[in-house]
């Protein structure tokens, strides 16, 4: 794949690597939402096609994911057949040096969450530039609200000092997830305390979950922006554990 930039080679190769490590013939795995996380879906596929692996089923977090693993041949199952699970890889939009994440941008936190705290194991695939010193210095935290509840949770999430914008489409529709939601995207700056913060979410009644993904991660890998030939899945891939 050499058309492909710099950066989208870097999310391949991290996403081939999380599936190569970490899924195994027998497994019921927790498949993730994002430009990173569509690549081990892609391995998933790629692997049960030649036989590598083989009894693999998949629960999306997401319809794109859904989508994407019936095209790539990845048999899905769900929660209520397979309540655990062995492994989710994922991706995430912030990752902070205690692997504490954002995620959301793609606007499937609510899924993503429910299947991260199903699973044995969150491996979470990232470029580097996800890298961040403080929860909250690049992105929003993507906050899920019912709608009849999008102007009071608006104003709320004011008064803890956000600056908050309604989640459109490219055509100004709202975005709605797959549960129906709508999405308020909360910027915080530099986030103090995340824990106190998630702790003041989820007392609201009108919020449904919040991208605050906190002591969940098992593993993060990295992958930088070298370039990479095709099929190179252990190019440069930093593992990152908690406390390393």
């Amino acid at each position: 794949m050499t058309d492909l930039d710099a950066r989208t080679q870097a999310k391949r190769v991290v996403g081939f690597a999380a599936v190569d490590r970490y899924v195994r013939t027998g497994m019921r795995i927790g498949l993730g939402t994002g430009s990173t996380a569509v690549w081990a879906i892609r391995r998933v596929g790629e692997l049960l096609a030649d036989g590598s692996l083989e009894d693999v089923a998949a629960v999306p977090t997401s319809e794109a994911s859904a989508q994407e693993a019936t095209e790539c041949g990845v048999p899905l199952t769900t929660l209520d057949e397979h309540p655990r699970l062995a492994v989710t890889i994922d991706g995430a939009d912030e990752v902070s040096p205690t692997l504490d994440l954002i995620k959301g941008g793609g606007g499937a936190h609510l899924r993503e969450k429910v299947v991260a705290q199903a699973s044995d194991r969150l491996v979470i695939v990232v470029d580097a530039a996800k890298l961040v010193p403080v929860l909250g210095t690049t992105f929003a935290v993507p906050v899920e609200v019912i709608t009849m509840a999008q102007r009071p949770e608006h104003d709320y999430l004011e008064s803890l000092g956000a600056t908050v914008t309604l989640r459109r489409t490219a055509d100004g529709a709202p975005f709605v997830t797959d549960e129906g939601n709508r999405i308020l995207d909360a910027a915080f700056g530099p986030i103090d305390d995340p824990r106190a913060l998630l702790g003041r979410l989820q007392q609201r009644a009108g919020v449904v979950e919040a991208g605050l993904f906190l002591d969940m991660a098992s593993v993060v890998l990295v992958a930088g922006t070298a370039d990479v030939s095709c099929g190179d899945t252990a190019a440069a891939v930093r593992e990152l554990t908690r406390g390393s």
